[in-house]
């Protein structure tokens, strides 16, 4: 399937590390984070999936999105039930069910940004976007787009208000939250 989101939409740019996952999202519909390293928000209207090194020669590119349908907590175990022996198993990891996967009309890809953690945008920066820093939103719209996941943070009660600061934090500190500062 090949598309636009819808401009509105939240987005979290999610990171693959490996080709099992996108088969995992194709085939079974769904994303995992592991809790311990997830992003503030996960209740966000689609998924961008960011393709590592692992990937040949699609690597370093968002190529595909998916709907967010829900999210739940639940295990590695749980998860991956042929694998109640992985060191991890034990670990609480969100699992968020996903619809069909998206393709891009053209691949994101990421020049510079090379390792990508969890990055926050909306669909019109998604759809327009030939390069990863065009997914970041500046200034006010900034500010925006941190209201609307503190908002949805709390009408899906993932965190409690006091958990996500009510004012609008500084610029730096909101580049780090938003995930829009690359790592070097």
């Amino acid at each position: 399937m090949t598309g636009n989101i819808p401009s509105t939409a939240l987005v979290l740019v999610a990171i693959l590390k490996e080709p099992r996952d996108i088969e995992i999202a194709r085939m079974l519909g769904w994303y995992r984070i592991p809790l311990r390293s997830a992003p503030k928000v996960v209740a966000v209207d689609y998924l961008a999936f960011y393709q590592t090194g692992a990937f040949g020669a699609e690597k370093w590119q968002v190529k595909y999105a998916a709907q967010v349908l829900g999210h739940e907590l639940t295990t590695r175990r749980e998860l991956f039930r042929d694998e109640s022996d992985h060191p991890a198993s034990h670990l609480e990891y969100y699992k968020i069910q996903i619809g069909p996967l998206i393709e891009l009309p053209s691949p994101i890809h990421a020049e510079n940004w090379k390792r990508v953690t969890f990055l926050y945008t909306t669909g019109e920066y998604l759809n327009r976007a030939s390069s990863i820093n065009d997914l970041v939103l500046p200034g006010e719209e900034r500010r925006h787009l941190w209201q609307a996941l503190r908002d949805r943070a709390n009408q899906s009660q993932q965190y409690m208000p006091s958990q996500m600061p009510l004012e609008v934090p500084d610029d730096q500190l909101l580049e780090v939250l938003l995930g829009i500062r690359p790592l070097d």
